[in-house]
């Protein structure tokens, strides 16, 4: 192979790992300490759990789900399975202020008395309706049981656990994508829940990058194998 071939074909590289790095879509995930504290029937409770959220494209909007590492709360009497359902709010920021509901299926295992109550798994939509950076933060537990409701407010000013640069029905923003939202119950604050139509969100999971860069990385390497081709025969008119 001629050196002019190598040289094509390296540009055509580095190109493509340019349009790599800037077509990626842009979410930040991080587990964040939330120091919950209660008010609970028989008084103040608390502890911290490191607390995830994450969030999956879902139809026009995204799956949110807010995951509890440890137990915040606990119950001077057993609690027995389905006694304990759970619920909290998770606060949106960035380009658009409001919370989004999520909530989880009772306790399927028995809770003995005095002890650390494991939260499931927490869940609810959300749909952008402006585009730009939005973050995602743990709010407030609630936590309801034997005609009981515990409150558990997070008192640290944890930092956001999911930051989306989403793309809204309504349209671009100046620079960037991300947006208001939506939920799986109600929106305070922001934009309300369902989707206007209009242009379609970016997609965030694996899969779906990996096609895009693929289809961008093919679009590059193809110009290349081009160059290649044109240098080559311009190279054997020259050498006619």
């Amino acid at each position: 192979m001629s050196n002019q071939k190598r040289t094509t074909l390296a540009l055509a590289a580095v190109l493509a790992g340019s349009i790599v790095v800037a077509g990626a879509p842009s979410a930040r995930a991080e587990v964040v300490d939330v120091n919950y504290q209660c008010v609970t029937p028989i008084g103040p409770k608390g502890a911290v759990s490191p607390i995830d959220i994450k969030g999956v494209r879902s139809g026009a909007g995204y799956k949110l789900t807010m995951s509890f590492q440890k137990g915040v709360s606990s119950s001077p009497v057993e609690l027995g399975k389905g006694a304990m359902s759970p619920s909290a709010v998770i606060e949106l920021g960035g380009a658009e202020t409001g919370e989004v509901q999520v909530s989880g299926p009772a306790n399927t295992e028995t809770i003995p008395a005095n002890t650390p109550i494991k939260i499931g798994d927490l869940s609810g939509t959300y749909t952008p309706k402006k585009s730009g950076k939005v973050t995602f933060t743990a709010g407030v537990l609630t936590i309801k049981a034997l005609g009981t409701t515990t409150t558990c407010t997070p008192k640290n000013s944890p930092g956001p656990s999911l930051e989306l640069d989403v793309q809204g029905a309504g349209g671009s923003s100046d620079g960037g994508s991300t947006s208001g939202g939506s939920t799986g119950g109600t929106t305070t604050g922001g934009s309300t829940g369902g989707s206007s139509g209009g242009g379609e969100l970016p997609r965030t999971g694996p899969l779906d990058s990996a096609a895009a860069l693929g289809t961008l990385g093919g679009t590059v390497l193809l110009t290349g194998a081009a160059g290649v081709l044109w240098l080559t025969r311009r190279g054997q008119r020259s050498a006619g």
